[in-house]
């Protein structure tokens, strides 16, 4: 059974991004931003897309994963615990459950990098939905 990836981008350019998920072997990188937009060069959802099936990596968004703006919020005025309580709240929702599920199904079928803005995991969301996939799975979580 493979890893669960994540990644985050912060400090990066494109092409290092691209680097790491293809060393690593991931096909498929899930981008968990609620909003898929980034002011930074080469990371907003089309751009990064297309960049990505160049290389034969599949990328798929899904905003029902994404943090809550007041988590959002939270997070970027270093407030990590406000932000975990917040996304913790968000995923007891049917919408966010649903999305859990296809995520799980995703990094069953393929090798999965969850993608955000966070260069460090641990403060950010997606740290926490990587263990939310390893709990239904089984499966050994590895920061790129």
């Amino acid at each position: 059974m493979h890893e669960i990836f994540t990644i985050g981008y912060e400090g990066l350019v494109q092409t290092q991004l691209l680097d790491l998920t293809a060393s690593a072997g991931v096909q498929v990188v899930l981008d968990v931003r609620a909003v898929a937009a980034s002011r930074k060069a080469g990371f907003s959802k089309t751009v990064l897309a297309s960049s990505l099936a160049s290389k034969g990596v599949g990328y798929v968004h899904d905003v029902r994963l994404g943090t809550p703006k007041a988590g959002r919020d939270a997070v970027r005025s270093g407030r990590v615990s406000e932000m975990i309580a917040i996304f913790d709240a968000h995923m007891q929702s049917e919408p966010a459950q649903a999305a859990l599920a296809g995520a799980v199904t995703l990094a069953q079928t393929q090798p999965t990098c969850l993608l955000c803005y966070e260069r460090s995991a641990h403060d950010c969301h997606r740290n926490i939905l990587a263990h939310m996939i390893r709990a239904r799975t089984g499966q050994a979580i590895r920061h790129l």
